[in-house]
């Protein structure tokens, strides 16, 4: 796939000129001097990653290593309650993937994604090394609680210690996510043969180092946490820490550094303002050809067909005798003119945000079982074979990334030629045929959820129990490995949606604005991190003084958390209708050049997803 000439920063000579975009409304017109620029350009592509992916692995391995057990940490350290611990858990994830839209804003527009992600490891190191001085100094947590069933809990400045590390990692992540993958594809060459080639196997890379981490931290660190220390278990995390930034700062004189190139929301806001200036035109009859469409030769994206939806937006792009043009065609005031181009662009996004906000839903499932599996498992019998090992209770959730990893290489390597042979597609099928797969795992691992804790806390109350979990309550005989069937439903959902949705947004969003793309992935996780704190707290609150008891309470055996889970699988059910719904009507972005398209590799086969849409 063609990706945009970016502007990098090489020489003096090079500030002066940026290639055209219709998101962004401006631009240089001198392609010879573009592609001059583009040819002292040095990409080095696998000699560099070494320094890329090594900073990836250690980074990952280290900010995962830090908050994977958090939870446990809360409740066990700062003698939090497992409710509030979980609000604090799901807000701080949503604050990061938040987070990552308004870094998104500031690397394309100002900074740019080196000095982005430069500022980003540094602020992940000094996160990391506060959490761990919270759990070195005895000043900054409260008294162990022991086995005391009532327990002193943190003051205001043990709390913002917390916090000022907890705001660093926003910080860190929130600047890494969006910008990380797309530093490491800069790195190739987008017009070589190999370039191409190396970008995809980079995105293999990239994802198997992320499943990397996360499995050695959910594993190693959780065990050296847990079971050893915690002081020891989060040096490792801030040791890693600060080897990936020695690992990124390596290769500083031999990356590929891309410039920032202006926010592409200014272009958004531009045809909308223009839509709403021109509001009492009437519609032109054919739009296709009517409609002002100047397209400068050096154009980043790629050139889009009219498309019939939200016809409102097109009077964006109808001249009046009042509309003026420069000599080189483009409008003189582009905040009262805009290409036909530029308004396909928005529809793009427009179309997107539907299929956006059921995909946020859908991570409220992955929220849950992030969390209240740990819990789960706390209760349940951890043991291992005769020797008295016992798994972490935090461990548990590598099953989620385990099951993952297992079907990504079954669907790549089984699924996909299967299914290609009965469709026609590449792909085998759509990217919303895929996510849409995820949302019905989703379903089906919270109803199994839902059935798993029932038999739990049914033995719990009606068999021999193996001993109490402090603080908490009595600990079922029931094997914790019961919970491996709705963690690896979660993962199988994970392998459909959560790479379907980043393929998804990164082939539908302007080019232009593949870093805001990966930005709302995140977004999306944010808002069902915020959508489960709210939801728990709601919970919580409404069932605590019912006569069935309160379905959230502190001690599993007592709650009502099977309730809970089928109150959310209710919950998944309806946002999977409406998925079915919104992507019945969706349309795939296509193109009019014969070149390769942002969706598929032929308009044929870009017509067979507009037919195959569900």
């Amino acid at each position: 796939m063609e990706r945009k000439p970016f502007e990098v920063e090489t020489t003096k000579k090079d500030e002066d000129q940026k290639p055209y975009s219709a998101v962004d409304g401006g631009g240089s017109d001198s392609v010879d001097s573009f592609d001059e620029d583009q040819k002292k350009l040095v990409y080095r592509g696998w000699k560099v990653m070494p320094f890329i992916i090594g900073n990836e692995t250690f980074e990952k391995i280290g900010i995962i290593g830090t908050l994977s057990n958090l939870l446990v940490y809360l409740t066990q350290v700062f003698n939090l309650k497992k409710y509030t611990a979980a609000t604090i858990i799901n807000a701080f994830s949503g604050t990061i993937n938040f987070g990552t839209f308004l870094a998104a804003f500031l690397c394309d527009t100002y900074f740019g994604r080196y000095k982005t992600l430069s500022v980003a490891v540094i602020a992940c190191f000094l996160g990391s090394l506060a959490i761990l001085l919270t759990a070195a100094v005895p000043g900054l947590h409260p008294t162990p609680c022991g086995t005391k069933s009532s327990c002193e809990g943190p003051d205001g400045g043990q709390i913002a210690f917390l916090m000022l590390g907890l705001a660093l990692l926003v910080v860190g992540a929130g600047g890494i996510r969006p910008c990380n993958l797309a530093f490491g594809a800069d790195q190739f060459n987008p017009k070589s043969e190999s370039g191409k080639k190396g970008i995809n196997s980079f995105f293999n890379w990239y994802f198997f180092t992320f499943t990397f981490a996360q499995i050695i931290s959910l594993t190693l660190v959780v065990y050296i946490q847990s079971n050893v220390s915690w002081t020891i278990g989060l040096s490792i995390p801030v040791g890693l820490m600060f080897l990936a930034c020695v690992i990124f700062f390596a290769g500083h004189k031999l990356y590929v550094k891309v410039k920032a190139s202006g926010s592409p929301l200014a272009g958004i806001a531009r045809v909308i303002a223009a839509a709403i200036a021109k509001r009492g035109l009437k519609p032109v009859k054919q739009p296709w050809v009517d409609l002002y469409n100047h397209i400068p030769r050096n154009y980043a994206n790629l050139t889009l067909k009219y498309t019939d939806q939200f016809r409102f937006l097109d009077k964006a792009a109808i001249m009046t005798p009042e509309d003026k043009l420069n000599s080189d065609g483009t409008a003189s005031d582009p905040w009262k003119l805009c290409t036909m181009q530029q308004v396909e662009e928005v529809k793009c996004i427009i179309r997107v945000i539907p299929i956006w906000f059921a995909c946020a839903i859908y991570y409220l499932a992955i929220s849950i079982q992030m969390t209240y599996p740990v819990f789960q498992a706390q209760q349940s019998d951890r043991r291992l074979g005769s020797g008295g090992f016992k798994i972490p209770a935090a461990t548990y959730v590598v099953f989620l990334m385990t099951g993952m990893t297992v079907f990504i290489i079954i669907y790549d390597r089984v699924l996909v030629p299967s299914l290609k042979r009965v469709t026609g597609l590449d792909t085998g099928i759509t990217l919303l045929q895929r996510i849409g797969a995820g949302i019905f795992f989703a379903v089906l691992s919270l109803l199994v959820s839902g059935f798993i804790e029932e038999r739990r806390r049914s033995i719990a109350l009606t068999k021999q129990t193996l001993g109490m979990e402090p603080r908490t309550g009595d600990i079922s005989s029931m094997s914790a490995m019961w919970l491996i069937p709705q963690l690896v439903l979660a993962g199988i959902a994970e392998a459909f949606t959560a790479i379907g949705q980043m393929e998804f947004y990164y082939k539908q969003f302007p080019e232009n604005m593949r870093s805001f793309a990966g930005s709302i992935f995140y977004v999306g996780a944010g808002v069902s991190s915020y959508l489960a704190s709210f939801l728990i707290s709601t919970v919580h609150r409404t069932t605590e003084h019912s006569p069935s008891g309160n379905w959230l309470a502190e001690d599993l055996n007592k709650a009502k958390l099977d309730y809970f889970y089928f109150m959310l699988t209710g919950l998944m059910f309806v946002n999977m209708v409406y998925f079915l719904i919104m992507a019945k009507f969706y349309r795939y972005k296509g193109s009019d050049d014969k070149g390769v398209s942002a969706i598929e590799t032929s308009e044929e086969e870009t017509k067979k997803q507009e037919k195959n849409s569900v």
